[in-house]
C-alpha cells in the first residue's frame, strides 16, 4: 500500500471516527435531551459503551495519517 493510499484511507477513517465520537459523547455533539432519549435504547447503550475505544482508534488513525503525510509531502516548515 502506498503512502498516498494510506493518507486517503486514514483520512476517511478520521472523519468516520470523529462522527462516532461526536454521536457517542454526551458532552459534545448531541444535546442533553436527545442523549437522554437515546440512552434508553439498548443499541445506543452498546454504542455509547465503546466511546473510549473510538477515541483510541481516532488517535491512532491521526498519527498514521500524519506520518504518511510527512513521508509524501515532507515537513512544511
Amino acid at each position: 500500500m502506498t503512502p498516498l493510499q494510506i493518507i486517503y484511507i486514514t483520512g476517511i477513517a478520521n472523519v468516520v471516527l470523529f462522527l462516532l465520537i461526536v454521536f457517542s459523547c454526551r458532552c459534545m455533539g448531541i444535546n442533553k435531551g436527545l442523549f437522554d432519549r437515546l440512552i434508553r435504547y439498548k443499541w445506543y447503550q452498546k454504542f455509547y459503551s465503546k466511546h473510549c475505544y473510538y477515541w483510541w482508534a481516532f488517535l491512532v488513525s491521526i498519527v498514521i495519517h500524519a506520518i504518511a503525510a510527512f513521508q509524501v509531502f515532507g515537513f512544511p516548515f
